[in-house]
């Protein structure tokens, strides 16, 4: 089928509306503003306008998909917003933070908390409300933002980007149109701007056909998220504590995170690196049955689960950077690996790149090039930012957890002593997927179920993110060899799909002869893309659904 498309035209198009997407808009904005109300606007180069800036979201509104643990560090935002505290929807101040080792019945409080898990003078922030906040100021400027409208394909231009095509909408599972069929848009601009997340599909796509990969493949972690109304005086606003140790094994890097939210409201969550050998390893139910410990469960007791999610995280700092410019595009935020491993927090660095990156943009339109010559400028300004500063202190420190806590720990002494660099620099990493190990028959685990007031199944989970897909629409989720589930992976690995996915889209259905069928619940996913990251034999794609479809983190 021959698809007309209607094309429009921009100076710059980010694809993504979180935190960095937003901020390289707003920045950009600003900047533009400035820059034609000088006296020197027509001489210092072109009029520009905010209203050739097009900004794409996936989702149903602006902060729909947005999940975070979240702490903000406030100091990007004050660059972009200096009074931002007049009316940004911070939740509250941290007053306290705490570092606890959690044993199967007891806990046990660092006397000093170590400074990766200092958060005095950060927020606790709903992310979902934060964004909705920005785009409300991204919008006001008279940027035009299409919510609703995934990037599906890059428009490849040379040795670069010259935009992208949106998603089809209006068709039927099996892909033919239905009476509603739109064509996507073909999106062309000067500059294109991937801002989409972890693991972005047009970013994935991007890095490997124009060969941007660093030394290192990038390492993934997976954050699993409850929020809580909770009786009374069982937290405190502001009080913030992470945990290591039970249920965690010390062979696995992850921890988990309690934050005490105004209202009686509190956010708890575990993350866990997507890199262990256990191919039958359920990380939904590790979170769930960590919720049983002590501590927490005296916080959670008589209270209702208010809301999910799951989101991937890119863990893999400095050294798994992919070259975030080439002629016509810029890669910002998450999916630039712009967050810091050692504290896992990244809000404020996506912000600052998308910021960085407006300026190197401002800069290109005015001088009328948009080539990688230019927009190699960039990464420059990272280098002289804190951006490189943070990361470049952290940058071995996911590595040295790859074989376990004990041993990522002594690594890590070495490092803070050598500003990062510690015992060897740089410190290599394989793909977490490549950790499996093979299940040699072991039978599969009983899954996990749940009490329905303190821990939950997949389901009653799913049902608390607000996920939404159309029934009759293409499978956002493409497996290249269905065949290779039910034979090669059934015997080799048992199908770790069925335990890695958060919201329980992967079945393997038995047939009436016997054999097993992959059966995809998609009007499930979450959109965490754990299955694009984690399948042992890397045929899944994620790839953008109709838009609109997916969770909805109201409050998250």
């Amino acid at each position: 089928m021959t698809v007309q498309r209607e094309q429009l035209e921009a100076d710059v198009l980010i694809v993504g509306a979180g935190p960095a997407g937003l901020s390289c808009a707003l920045h950009l904005s600003n900047l533009i503003k400035k820059h034609n109300e000088s006296s020197g606007a027509g001489k210092n180069g072109p009029q520009l306008s905010a209203e050739n800036i097009y900004v794409l979201e996936k989702g149903r509104e602006i902060g729909a998909h947005q999940l975070s643990g979240a702490i903000m560090n406030p100091k990007a935002l004050a660059e972009l917003v200096p009074d931002f505290e007049k009316s940004a929807p911070l939740d509250t101040l941290v007053t306290d933070d705490a570092a606890l080792l959690f044993t199967k019945g007891s806990s046990f409080r660092f006397p000093i908390t170590p400074a990766p898990f200092k958060n005095k003078g950060n927020y606790v922030v709903s992310l979902s409300k934060m964004t909705k906040w920005l785009g409300g100021l991204v919008e006001a400027a008279g940027v035009n933002v299409f919510k609703e409208f995934g990037g599906a394909e890059l428009v490849y231009e040379g040795d670069g980007i010259g935009g992208v095509i949106t998603e089809d909408k209006g068709l039927d599972k099996n892909g033919k149109p239905k009476d509603n069929f739109t064509p996507g848009y073909e999106l062309r601009a000067k500059v294109t701007v991937l801002a989409e997340g972890t693991r972005g599909s047009l970013t994935k796509k991007l890095v490997a056909a124009k060969r941007l990969d660093n030394i290192n493949p990038q390492s993934y972690g997976i954050g699993i998220k409850e929020l809580w109304d909770v009786q009374p005086g069982r937290i405190a606003p502001g009080y913030v504590a992470h945990t290591l140790g039970w249920p965690v094994s010390m062979d696995m890097y992850g921890g988990g995170w309690i934050y005490g939210l105004s209202n009686n409201r509190v956010s708890i969550g575990l993350v866990l690196a997507l890199e262990y050998a256990d191919p039958l390893f359920d990380p939904h139910a590790v979170f769930q049955t960590w919720k049983t410990h002590p501590f927490l469960k005296k916080i959670l007791d008589g209270g209702k689960l208010v809301r999910y999610g799951a989101k991937s995280l890119p863990y893999g700092g400095w050294y798994a950077m992919p070259r975030n410019y080439l002629d016509g595009g810029l890669i910002i935020g998450d999916s630039g690996s712009f967050l810091d491993s050692q504290r896992l927090k990244g809000i404020h660095l996506a912000m600052k790149s998308g910021m960085l990156a407006a300026e190197t943009i401002f800069d290109a339109l005015k001088a009328g090039d948009t080539s990688s010559k230019t927009l190699s400028a960039f990464p420059k300004k990272i280098e002289q930012s804190y951006i490189k500063k943070e990361l470049w202190q952290v940058r071995n420190f996911h590595q040295s957890f790859q074989h376990g806590m004990l041993r990522g720990f002594v690594h890590t002494a070495f490092q803070q002593i050598t500003g990062g660099r510690g015992l060897i620099d740089p410190m290599r990493a394989h793909a977490g997927h490549e950790a499996y190990k093979k299940i040699n028959g072991r039978p599969a685990p009983e899954r996990f179920k749940g009490d329905g007031k303190l821990t939950f199944d997949r389901l009653t989970d799913v049902y608390h993110s607000g996920t939404r897909h159309e029934e009759d629409q293409p499978c956002h989720l493409k497996v290249a060899d269905p065949n290779v589930c039910a034979t090669k992976c059934a015997v080799e690995y048992g199908n770790p799909c069925q335990y890695f996915c958060p919201a329980a889209v992967y079945e393997m259905a038995k047939e009436a002869n016997g054999g097993l069928r992959l059966k995809i619940n998609a009007a499930n996913c979450v959109h965490c893309k754990t299955c694009d990251i984690a399948d042992p034999y890397q045929i899944i794609d994620w790839v953008v659904p109709e838009g609109g479809g997916g969770p909805n983190y109201e409050g998250m």
